[in-house]
């Protein structure tokens, strides 16, 4: 499968933000940046105009996240909690792990890399960690590889 094809797990909140997100930039955005252009050219010489190359700038930044955007939402998976085995760690799962051996607790959901934000408490199923716990029940042992070394982690919860 290539990159833009592969699916971008979502929970309802995060696809909403996704949408509205696309929304502003097609909407709001775009009209912003052409008006910008439009001035930028009013003024003359654009070989030296830089309000005119940033406008430039901020113009493919924009159309490159609105196809970015677009390609998500075209390949977004609702994560469905009613169809997922609630013993066993999945992309939606609410995680508690305890390190292992001095027995630090933290508490993590598991959501598509689209949302992730671990200063939140919600890592990126395709994260190091989120990746070793995913398929694992309470009770497991998740080895997780970090620049120091490999981290265990005991699965204590799992909502």
């Amino acid at each position: 499968m290539s990159q833009n094809n592969k699916d971008v797990f979502f929970t309802e909140e995060g696809l909403e933000k996704v949408k509205q997100e696309l929304e502003h930039l097609k909407i709001e955005r775009r009209h912003e940046v052409a008006q910008r252009l439009k001035e930028a050219i009013a003024q003359g010489d654009l070989s030296e105009n830089a309000e005119y190359d940033s406008a430039k700038e901020e113009q493919a930044f924009i159309e490159s996240r609105i196809h970015t955007l677009e390609n998500m939402i075209r390949n977004a998976k609702i994560i469905s909690h009613e169809n997922q085995d609630k013993d066993t760690v999945n992309v939606g799962s609410k995680v508690t792990i305890q390190e292992v051996p001095d027995g630090e607790t933290e508490v993590y959901t598991i959501v598509g890399s689209a949302e992730s934000d671990p200063l939140s408490g919600k890592i990126s199923n395709e994260s190091p960690i989120g990746a070793e716990l995913i398929g694992k029940k309470i009770g497991d042992i998740a080895n997780v590889p970090a620049p120091a070394g490999t981290i265990e982690f005991k699965i204590v919860k799992i909502d």
